[in-house]
């Protein structure tokens, strides 16, 4: 699994579910030297039929229509380059809507959505799931985009795909010195590509920056207030556009929430305890089977073979997709990959079951779809835009004696995980741009009620996350609720009552009570 800074807990819900084949796509839109010297808050997008996806954002085809035949629409908001200096160069944020289905008299509004990474595309995530927000639609138009550094919206670059196809196959769990060697060795070539190819971009990715671009697109879009459904990553940054903007803040819903108050390295942590947690879990459905388990008799027999089998690949790497081979690396990749929902638990077990056979390719497409790679060799840039954010959002470097000495503390976790997030701290270490903070900044008081959603069995944003997004939020305004439930995030999994909870609250203003309960 790559580095938590890399893909970290945050992590993209879209590209879970990408492991039913939904591929990223875009058009690539860059930095503009225009001078700003015209209002942006009174610019006029120009709405159109949506592009021809670009390699960026992974390559496909256009959206087709919803199910009533409605077309999706594309259009490029100017936002400043630097925030610092608004009337300076400007660059390209891309949007995409699809206008209310309901009555006129009945629409409220914008309902913006930022689906996580961070480096997620909102513009191609969207239209992939539309038809799961159809409810929603019936009074607001659905809005998504890429946040500066994704997708269309001028991307980040680090390294091209045959330097990535390399990347994702390094041994990514070092065991000694000469490991350790090549593997920071591989870290320090992906960040100087980042430098080297994305320099003028870099100190402008913050996820304050992505914030404040969201205050002006809310200002573009005619709404006086910013009704908001952040996923994941999503969640911090609508925490940090509360805190930035609290008297703007409209109905909003957090859903699959990243803890705000941890540094990377307990952020690492709660990860690993996630993954292996969502690990169990699958053993033990897997085990109790009436028909049998096919990849173990007892949970523990699963998660045994499981790690055989990681053992062995370690030292012998399998065929995977010709002509690369399944690597260590690639097979926790793809098994993270599939616990991010209970929807891919059979192809976990069909995956393990064929690699134990000699044949890895079900978790190398597992693996590649969560490093952005279509099935063409070509990947978007997700990973060069979650490195990028993540690094210029977060101010601690870990240096190798520290990973060292907590790898015990990591391996406790998850046997399975702990050495993979570990490692993963050294992802911003030399990176090109100080980080801002310690940990986000979400305190929000005088906003509107936010009603967050944790989900007990969340492997990538563990459930008490939430708990803690409620209290920094502050008083009167985080409305906690819980579902008892498997994968990452809660609408999503289609329970009646977190949806009920959601669309009356989105849909009618009504507030759930805090310490509502959905199983």
């Amino acid at each position: 699994m790559p580095s938590p800074s890399r893909l970290r807990a945050a992590r993209l819900r879209a590209a879970a579910l990408t492991a039913t084949a939904v591929l990223l796509w875009s058009l690539v839109a860059g930095c503009s030297d225009d001078s700003g010297d015209e209002d942006l808050t009174a610019q006029k997008l120009d709405w159109k039929g949506c592009p021809t996806p670009s390699q960026a954002e992974g390559g496909g085809s256009p959206p087709s229509p919803l199910a009533n035949g409605d077309e999706w629409q594309c259009a490029t908001m100017k936002a400043p380059l630097d925030w610092d200096d608004p009337e300076g160069d400007t660059i390209g944020i891309a949007l995409i809507r699809a206008k209310a289905s309901g009555a006129e008299s009945r629409r409220i509004g914008s309902l913006l959505f930022n689906f996580g990474g961070p480096g997620g595309s909102g513009v191609t995530t969207l239209p992939a799931f539309g038809e799961d927000y159809a409810a929603l639609r019936t009074r607001y138009d659905l809005v998504s985009f890429d946040p500066r550094g994704v997708g269309r919206s001028a991307p980040v670059r680090c390294e091209n795909d045959q330097q990535l196809d390399a990347h994702f196959q390094q041994d990514m769990t070092p065991d000694d010195s000469a490991e350790r060697t090549t593997f920071l060795d591989n870290t320090e070539e992906f960040n100087e590509a980042c430098e080297d190819n994305s320099k003028r971009m870099l100190p402008h990715v913050r996820t304050t920056d992505a914030a404040r671009d969201m205050d002006l697109m809310r200002r573009v879009l005619g709404d006086t207030k910013l009704h908001y459904f952040g996923i994941s990553y999503g969640t911090e940054l609508g925490g940090v556009y509360a805190h930035l903007f609290p008297r703007n803040v409209g109905r909003a819903v957090f859903d699959a929430v990243v803890d705000p108050t941890q540094t990377p390295e307990q952020g690492a942590l709660g990860q690993a305890r996630g993954f292996q947690l969502a690990l169990d879990n699958f053993a033990e459905d897997c085990a109790s089977k009436t028909e049998g388990c096919p990849v173990g008799d007892t949970p523990q027999d699963v998660k045994d073979r499981i790690a055989k089998l990681l053992r062995d690949l370690d030292s012998k790497p399998i065929p995977g997709i010709f002509p690369r081979e399944l690597t260590q690396s690639a097979a926790t990749n793809g098994i993270a990959q599939a616990l991010y929902s209970q929807d891919f638990w059979e192809y976990l077990t069909e995956g393990l079951e064929q690699a134990y056979a000699g044949d890895g390719r079900i978790l190398m497409l597992l693996s590649d779809s969560m490093n952005g790679r279509s099935e063409n060799g070509e990947y978007s840039n997700i990973a060069a835009a979650n490195a990028s954010i993540n690094c210029s959002d977060d101010k601690p470097r870990y240096s190798v004696d520290h990973v060292e000495r907590r790898l015990p503390e990591f391996r406790s976790a998850s046997p399975l995980f702990g050495d993979f997030l570990a490692w993963g701290m050294l992802s911003c270490t030399d990176w090109a741009v100080p980080g801002a903070a310690e940990h986000p900044d979400v305190r929000a008081p005088g906003a509107a009620p936010i009603l967050v959603i944790g989900n007990t069995g969340d492997p990538a944003t563990p459930y008490e996350g939430a708990r803690r997004m409620v209290a920094a939020l502050g008083k009167g305004v985080g409305v906690e609720l819980t579902f008892k439930g498997q994968g990452h995030g809660a609408y999503a999994s289609k329970n009646k009552c977190v949806q009920s909870a959601v669309h009356g609250y989105l849909l009618d203003g009504k507030v759930p009570a805090t310490g509502t309960v959905c199983s």
